[in-house]
């Protein structure tokens, strides 16, 4: 936790620094014009992430209708884009900044320790944040919403699919601290039902393919976390999977829709519907961020990709619901 705060308070000088030398004019609702301004730094776009941001939005217009106004930026999937998207939000002094992933909430701690911040499509936020011992609660001016499914069912799923492979490998990004926390915990749970598990990590989409590649012609199931590279490469994951007969089950719907046969997943409109209610509260109730604990997604709901399965010749069984196409 000491590590954190550090690198949040050291991030939040060089910040505060700039924006004086800046002569950015004070907005939002600390201007006394009534208006909300809310920044939101957005990893990358797909359709996870874009829906969590739509929720946002919708559930803020709602609440605040004209009274809030936001500055969308969209990073690219590049982290240090996102540092300077903050800094920049820091330097227009925002009311609340709204990070959507892993690598934005990240900045976000890291520039400013006085502007609230709402994090979204975040699983695990110890992990994120480096804090020991979380207990549900980040404390500071940091709060969120965070899309982590019931890991050992997803891991419950995969046997019920597929109760005669032998082998999965576990695809995920390696410079995503999310997907690290996804595949060590789902692999563990893997382990104890007799799969052998093996790790297929890659640094980004430069060597996606590649490892993609390798894993497909070793094991018999792949499974894919909710990882931002790979729902952004779904496609390419499809290329190699589909024609090599290996099934990938997926920790999240937008992932599967691309590439996936099955997955556990929740809604991520919802997830930003209730962001978005975070951030209402905060704004125009005055609610203390520091007390505010991380929520999570009520309801999980399992899904199938039809046309893959079918191209595979695999019978998904009754509690499954086909994803839209």
């Amino acid at each position: 936790m000491k590590k954190i705060l550090a690198f949040m308070l050291t991030g939040a000088l060089v910040c505060s620094l700039a924006a004086c030398g800046s002569g950015t004019k004070e907005t939002g609702a600390a201007a006394g014009d009534g208006t909300y301004r809310v920044g939101i730094c957005q990893l990358q776009q797909h359709v996870a992430l874009d829906a969590a941001t739509q929720g946002f939005q919708d559930a803020l217009k709602e609440a605040l209708g004209d009274k809030v106004e936001f500055d969308l930026q969209n990073a690219q999937g590049d982290s240090n884009t996102c540092s300077t998207i903050i800094n920049n939000f820091v330097s227009q002094k925002v009311d609340l900044i709204m990070a959507n992933a892993t690598p934005a909430l990240q900045a976000a701690a890291a520039g400013t320790n006085e502007i609230p911040i709402l994090g979204t499509s975040v699983t695990e936020y110890g992990v994120a944040l480096e804090i020991e011992n979380f207990n549900g609660t980040v404390g500071g001016n940091i709060s969120g919403t965070s899309d982590l499914a019931p890991l050992e069912s997803q891991a419950d799923m995969l046997q019920e699919l597929f109760p005669d492979a032998e082998t999965v490998g576990l695809l995920y990004c390696s410079a995503e601290a999310n997907s690290q926390y996804q595949v060590d915990t789902v692999k563990a749970f893997l382990e104890k039902k007799g799969y052998n598990c093996q790790l297929y990590a890659f640094s980004d989409s430069n060597d996606l393919s590649s490892v993609t590649t390798n894993a497909a012609g070793a094991v018999d199931v792949i499974y894919a976390p909710t990882d931002n590279t790979v729902a952004s490469n779904t496609e390419m994951i499809n290329n190699i999977c589909l024609p090599a007969g290996v099934p990938v089950v997926a920790g999240e719907e937008g992932i599967c829709a691309g590439c996936g046969v099955a997955t556990l997943s929740i809604d991520y409109y919802d997830l930003g519907m209730a962001t978005g209610r975070m951030a209402a509260r905060i704004l125009a109730e005055g609610e203390d961020i520091s007390t505010m604990a991380i929520e999570y997604a009520p309801e999980f709901t399992k899904k199938y990709n039809a046309e893959i399965c079918d191209a595979l010749n695999i019978t998904i069984p009754d509690g499954y619901e086909a994803i839209a196409e």
